[in-house]
């Protein structure tokens, strides 16, 4: 079966649009949102709405930190996101939240586990953004392959099952990584939404569960015209302008 993966939307519709098109060419089977649905973007019951149908109807599906913000204060926020999230929550409808409220902090099929941020704690929302974080998480969970995003960056972990030396591993578009059965393997998901690694075009990965492939693509959309409209709706100036740098 042929795994989509896609995490932190952050309210950007026709960047998710454009990622479910390329899904849709792949032939995918399934799909997994790991978290972060609004936020930041303009677009925050749009893509609520979206994505809700295909959740109900089997998508995987995860709480991000900014989706459980929309009903409970987050205080580890920057007055940024904050700002958006003040935004967000007047353009959302009840319905929506109560949506977001349902989605667990976690996954697990048993050899997969599906999570917005940190594996070992995942309501904690720590990012996992290096070799040492990565082996914290992949220690404290059994799963074969951990999925996670909130960092925004593409990155793959891997460790023996014994718990070696973890190795870090920056994964390039269009590339097909086998993810070897004798190690354990934690791959962070780049950014639907909002990118930070450079690269404005939405970020998604497919990962084939009989070959055990992991394969990060990008997909392009129309990064100047959304970035427009986060300035015409008010958001943050600085978040219209991370859209068109990818970082």
């Amino acid at each position: 079966m042929k795994l989509a993966l896609l995490s932190d939307i952050h309210a950007n519709l026709p960047a998710l649009d454009a990622c479910l098109a390329a899904i849709a060419a792949q032939g995918v089977d399934r799909i997994a949102f790991l978290g972060d649905f609004v936020g930041y973007g303009p677009d925050p019951e749009a893509v609520v709405q979206k994505v809700r149908p295909m959740i109900e109807q089997g998508a995987i599906a995860v709480l991000g930190n900014h989706d459980a913000a929309t009903f409970r204060a987050d205080s580890g926020m920057n007055s940024t996101a904050a700002a958006a999230m003040d935004w967000t929550r007047r353009h959302l409808s009840e319905g929506s939240v109560a949506f977001l409220k349902t989605l667990p902090f976690e996954v697990s099929d048993g050899t997969h586990l599906f999570v917005h941020a940190d594996g070992s704690n995942p309501s904690a929302w720590n990012y996992v953004t290096d070799a040492e974080m990565a082996g914290r998480s992949l220690a404290a969970v059994k799963a074969s392959v951990t999925f996670c995003g909130h960092v925004h960056m593409p990155a793959l972990y891997c460790t023996t099952q014994s718990g070696g030396k973890v190795t870090a591993h920056t994964p390039a578009s269009d590339i097909t990584i086998p993810l070897a059965s004798h190690r354990q393997w934690l791959a962070v998901l780049g950014s639907v939404g909002q990118p930070r690694d450079g690269n404005p075009a939405a970020s998604f990965a497919v990962f084939n569960e009989a070959t055990r492939a992991l394969t990060y693509h990008r997909a392009p959309y129309d990064v100047e015209g959304v970035s427009q409209r986060v300035l015409e709706a008010g958001l943050p100036d600085s978040l219209a302008a991370r859209l068109l740098k990818g970082r």
